[in-house]
């Protein structure tokens, strides 16, 4: 199987592992309570992934990964803290609102993602991007009312909208410090994070579950987050972020699609016209996500000669020229880089 289709099935599958989070949430939450939940789903990705570096290690198959610093400590504490925050608001949003409406409303963390990297990062957000941003903010307005006629606000919804505010800062701290090792972030993530829900958990009251319970908490945890954050970073090695990521938005409706299927629930009209919008949103995200890039490199090599008294130099010259054309959709901007690589310097005398 080739390297691309190798990857292009990592990025699926990291979406289909993250999909299946809501709706075994939705079960387990039968059992746990939201923050404790939280908890034990961190920590099943932190000691998880732990367990899988070891595995790695003591295999031979470690693959060598440049560890963080502490240049990236403001971002690792702020990105623990978030993730504190967001999975006890998305617990409790699960517990308020059906699992197939929290699928399509995790779409807001893309919205929460591009405005705070446009005002806090400052980076550049396209025209048709604002189009999807925009579509993706109506779909969930739709969400987060129920009811025919009605407007009575469902704070389940709110609930999940601020687990992607949080998520949202949180991409953006994690982008920061993206070049270090996948597999050390998801374990301080998940060991922090979970750890820090647990003393909420308990500072409010709630009480550990069954211990088969917590097993069974951690699995998921271990595999909608931790395994599937690693996958999504082997996918994006040989696709790219741009690929991977665009593969990666089938998240929420495959979410919707494991809701039927095992929760066996049958959303309201309400609900097919915002997946209508989210659908459409989707595609546009896509279509400006994805350029086509095309690198092209020519060798050339040239010599000559010149003298100095009664010493002739050949000099031979060889330049690799690297044509690198980006073809985005909004314009046809074509970007072309030009790199002399190697002098080879020949002296006859």
């Amino acid at each position: 199987m080739k390297t691309k289709n190798i990857a292009t099935f990592y990025a699926i599958l990291a979406a289909m592992l993250y999909a299946i989070n809501v709706p075994l949430s939705k079960l387990l939450l039968n059992h746990a309570e939201p923050t404790m939940m939280a908890s034990f789903l961190y920590l099943g990705a932190g000691v998880g992934l732990f367990l899988y570096g070891l595995i790695e290690k003591i295999t031979g198959k470690e693959i060598k990964r440049e560890p963080l610093t502490k240049k990236e400590l403001p971002y690792t504490v702020a990105m623990v803290l978030l993730d504190i925050a967001a999975p006890i608001l998305l617990m409790f949003g699960i517990t308020m609102t059906n699992s197939a409406n929290v699928s399509l409303l995790n779409n807001f963390e893309i919205v929460a993602t591009s405005i705070i990297a446009l005002v806090v990062f400052k980076e550049v957000i396209s025209k048709r991007l604002w189009i999807a941003i925009s579509l993706v903010t109506v779909a969930s307005v739709v969400l987060s009312f129920e009811g025919e006629g009605s407007f009575v606000f469902n704070k389940g919804s709110l609930f999940v909208l601020g687990a992607c505010l949080c998520w949202g800062f949180e991409n953006n701290c994690t982008k920061m410090i993206s070049n270090k090792s996948s597999i050390e972030i998801v374990v301080i993530k998940g060991t922090f994070s979970g750890l820090g829900s647990l003393i909420v958990a308990l500072l409010i009251g709630e009480k550990i579950p069954s211990l088969h319970w917590v097993l069974c908490i951690m699995l998921l945890g271990f595999v909608a987050y931790g395994l599937s954050i690693h996958f999504y970073i082997m996918a994006q090695k040989n696709l790219g972020a741009a690929k991977t990521s665009a593969y990666y938005s089938v998240a929420p409706f495959l979410g919707v699609l494991f809701s039927v299927l095992i929760l066996s629930e049958r959303p309201s009209i309400q609900f097919y016209i915002a997946l209508a919008i989210m659908i459409i949103s989707t595609v546009v995200m896509v279509k400006d996500t994805i350029n086509l890039q095309h690198t092209h490199e020519h060798e050339h090599i040239h010599t000559h000669e010149h003298s100095h008294g009664d010493t002739v130099h050949t000099h031979e010259h060889k330049h690799i020229h690297t044509h690198l054309h980006i073809h985005n959709t909004d314009s046809e901007n074509h970007t072309h880089k030009h790199e002399l690589t190697n002098h080879q310097h020949i002296h006859c005398g």
